[in-house]
């Protein structure tokens, strides 16, 4: 069954939101601006990505584009703009992208990148964000912001955490724009895929986690994964341990071990 979109949601411009087969599809849709960022385009991702994680058709969570690009990072209109703010003004902007990357990291659900296009900037920033990324061969990524005197800062701390600090110095102080091989092998993606078959191997592949894998299970690794590099090797691992005793106690551990000891296979 498919979800009913809130008057808020229909009435978005550059972003839609639909679920199917227990797969939420959040599309940046404003392929004529090769789906560059500004403040309304976040505005409209911070909501899309809300109702995803409380919407109960959607499982996991796949961020597409349409058209030929990925995302070109901030749209010229948007740049010249900032031309005329203070101080005050840009760590209120500053804070909203921040906000998005700090929602899509932290998702209760899983979210799944999928790239047919060029993700440069900040939609460099959108592709690495996601949990796990698929890209097509042809997509070219890069943080070009050093170029024109800017900083590629709030990626910088997701970066270091996904890819380490000499491939984050590698990418953010050159600024260069690399093929999708390279994005691969810095971990910077996930899979690359032929762009032909991208959509049916990104469905299947969310699929599978929604028939293998329990929600909760996934929600707290992920939230784990988020909080451990901040701690100490002793306060990480009592936190671990925390969270596997909490997890015994779950009632989809319950089901899975007594699925697994019977040999039966759990459909979640």
């Amino acid at each position: 069954m498919e979800n009913l979109l809130t008057p808020e949601l229909e009435a978005l411009r550059y972003i839609r939101y639909e679920a199917q087969d227990r797969i939420g599809y959040i599309t940046l849709n404003r392929p004529d601006k090769r789906n560059a960022l500004n403040a309304d385009v976040v505005t409209e991702l911070k909501q899309a990505f809300e109702f995803a994680e409380n919407d109960e058709n959607a499982k996991v969570i796949v961020l597409r584009a349409a058209g030929d690009v990925f995302c070109a990072g901030a749209d010229l209109a948007y740049i010249q703009d900032l031309q005329g703010f203070g101080y005050t003004d840009n760590l209120e902007d500053s804070t909203h992208l921040m906000q998005l990357f700090h929602q899509i990291y932290t998702l209760k659900k899983v979210v799944i990148g999928q790239v047919q296009g060029h993700a440069l900037a900040g939609g460099c920033g959108l592709a690495a964000i996601c949990d796990l990324t698929f890209a097509v061969p042809e997509a070219k990524f890069g943080y070009t912001e050093v170029k024109i005197g800017f900083l590629p800062a709030i990626v910088s701390v997701f970066l270091v955490r996904k890819i380490g600090e000499a491939r984050t110095k590698q990418l953010l102080l050159t600024g260069d724009v690399v093929p999708a091989q390279a994005a691969l092998d810095m971990g910077l993606i996930t899979f690359m895929v032929p762009k032909d078959e991208l959509a049916e191997t990104v469905k299947i592949y969310a699929q599978r986690l929604c028939r293998e894998n329990s929600a909760q299970s996934m929600e707290v690794t992920k939230e784990m994964l988020a909080r451990l590099p901040e701690m100490d090797l002793e306060e990480g691992l009592r936190y671990a341990a925390q969270r596997n005793a909490e997890a015994r106690g779950s009632e989809d551990c319950r089901r899975g071990i007594a699925a697994f000891l019977s040999k039966e296979k759990i459909g979640w």
